[in-house]
């Protein structure tokens, strides 16, 4: 691939695709469970299932891209609906590969081979399967494409101009305080508004994941979901006891920086509005153009690392980046790869706050840990699980912390006390974000005002000097509806607040020897997802977030840092 903006694949045959895997599943029946099988014939077999794996990845993260760059055009939103179609019956076809490999009488020399997690990982997926989920799995895609076109479709005018959810963001940092107000009251007025077509797609999706994982023998959603993110080394139990680390050592600190975030702004009391500015000038904003924070960007991983550099030059030159915001254009930020090609891509939305580099740094970790764990084995272990990929997204944050003149000039210090704060503050709402799921799929008949009383449940534990005032939606328990999470990606939430509590470690180590605690993020983005998540951590010389204590070292080291 030359340049990803003329990039095209053809949509597969399902038809044909079936043979290939028909073929292929006949050829590892001569071998799979034959005792007397020279164990050396299998592996060529699965590189000829990865190179399938790649082939069908890479259009299907395509379509998804096209769509997310444009949802009006009508012909992307058609070949989206195809994916997602047939998606169901290609992960049955896949469920058949994987099926064979984890019962094949070959699995401990395959295991010594291959890593013994991809065969976790497939036992995972297989338990997570069935044909008779196969139209349920359709049905979830279209929910949550609704939800996906709904938000993108949001116009809100503001200020005499147009905005969508992404834009007006820009104005919650504004000095002026009535601006702060105005601009969320536009946003959550916008929610309010719409909040039947909200509650009426959640309610369907819960309703459905629920039958979903009763259809395959599971208790309840939480225990499919935890499958589906194939949590191999930890469970429900591990992540109820990390929330309580947050809630004992994290929050305290967060109430501090609260008090001492009133203080500076010079107010009595701190208002939802004032939340996102910690500076009486207003929050740092990346200078120069658009064109000029990539230069920045550029020189910055040049002197960071050899490797790096060249990276970034490669996703420069390839156009493997779309990163402005404008109308149609999907919200948020992601990274995905295209397989076949051996290469990330990254989407995000710049709006001229600070966040634009936080997102872009963050995205740039996913993006470099992919694209060096091409050289992996397998498909399977390109991606770690999510936790672990987002300590390589936060990690370089952290790591990207010395460079940050080049973007913020003078306001460079501020924007790292700012990054700090942002990241602690994250962690309680994170977890009241995984708490309200939890909450959730165990009451899964649970009316839609039961489930915004859960969100103020889980407010008063996590969230309570939150005090919304007099803006539409959020006092009533609406908050959540904002976080697509919760409706595209149930109980990936956590995963951002397990990273970071390792991120913030990678921090520390940074701090006290910078080369040496690149060096290991380097080795750990190498590594893929060869190990499950708490070996991962361990193997980068940091410390399990399920281990009592886990935190306590962070907010010590934090509350020095910011000096509060």
């Amino acid at each position: 691939m030359e340049d990803f903006a003329k990039f095209s694949v053809s949509e597969p045959s399902l038809e044909a695709l079936t043979t290939e895997y028909d073929a292929l599943l006949a050829d590892m029946d001569q071998v799979i469970d034959d005792a007397a099988a020279d164990p050396e014939t299998v592996p060529p077999l699965l590189e000829r299932w990865d190179e399938l794996r790649r082939m069908v990845d890479t259009w299907a993260n395509l379509t998804e891209i096209r769509f997310d760059q444009d949802t009006t055009n009508a012909s992307f939103k058609a070949a989206l609906d195809r994916r997602d179609e047939v998606s169901p019956k290609i992960t049955e076809l896949d469920a058949k590969v994987q099926r064979r490999l984890v019962e094949s009488c070959h699995r401990a020399a395959l295991e010594e081979k291959f890593g013994p997690q991809a065969f976790a990982i497939w036992e995972m997926r297989i338990r997570s399967f069935d044909p008779v989920i196969e139209e349920d799995l359709v049905q979830e895609s279209k929910l949550t494409s609704r939800y996906n076109e709904l938000l993108a479709s949001a116009k809100l005018p503001f200020q005499g101009e147009e905005h969508n959810l992404s834009g007006i963001l820009q104005f919650t940092e504004d000095p002026d305080r009535q601006v702060r107000h105005d601009a969320l009251e536009a946003m959550w007025g916008w929610f309010a508004d719409n909040q039947a077509a909200l509650d009426q797609i959640y309610d369907d999706l819960v309703k459905l994941r629920h039958g979903m994982a009763l259809k395959l023998g599971c208790s309840g959603f939480t225990e499919l979901a935890y499958r589906r993110m194939a949590r191999i080394d930890y469970n429900a139990v591990d992540v109820a006891t990390y929330r309580e680390e947050v809630r004992t050592h994290i929050v305290p600190v967060c109430r501090a920086i609260r008090k001492a975030q009133a203080e500076t702004l010079g107010l009595e009391k701190l208002m939802f509005w004032d939340e996102n500015l910690f500076d009486v000038a207003g929050n740092p904003r990346p200078q120069g153009t658009y064109e000029e924070q990539i230069d920045a960007a550029q020189k910055m991983f040049n002197e960071m690392n050899e490797t790096l550099g060249g990276f970034f030059e490669m996703m420069r030159e390839k156009n493997l980046m779309d990163l402005q915001n404008r109308p149609g254009k999907a919200g948020g930020g992601f990274c995905t790869s295209l397989a076949d090609q051996r290469v990330p891509f990254i989407f995000a939305n710049f709006n001229g706050t600070m966040g634009d580099v936080e997102v872009f740094t963050h995205e740039m970790g996913h993006a470099y840990q992919c694209y060096a764990s091409f050289a992996q084995t397998l498909l399977d272990y390109v991606w770690p699980t999510y936790e672990s990929c987002e300590i390589h997204s936060m990690g370089l944050e952290y790591m990207c912390w010395p460079h940050m003149e080049k973007f913020f000039g003078e306001d460079a210090d501020r924007f790292r006390r700012i990054h700090l704060i942002g990241n602690l503050l994250f962690l309680p709402y994170g977890v009241a974000v995984d708490h309200f799921q939890h909450l959730v799929y165990e009451n899964p008949q649970a009316t839609p005002a039961e489930r915004h009383a859960m969100w103020q449940q889980v407010e008063k534990l996590y969230l309570a000097d939150t005090d919304y005032g007099d803006l539409p939606h959020l006092p009533t328990g609406g908050r959540w509806q904002q976080k697509r999470h919760i409706y595209m990606s149930p109980f990936y939430y956590i995963d951002y607040t397990l990273a970071q509590c390792c991120a913030m470690q990678f921090w520390l180590k940074a701090e006290e020897d910078p080369k040496s605690a690149l060096k290991e993020y380097l080795a750990l983005c190498a590594r893929g997802g060869s190990l499950p998540f708490q070996e991962l951590v361990t193997s980068a010389g940091l410390t399990s977030p399920f281990k009592p204590g886990c935190l306590k070292e962070v907010a010590a080291q934090a509350k020095a840092f910011l000096e509060i």
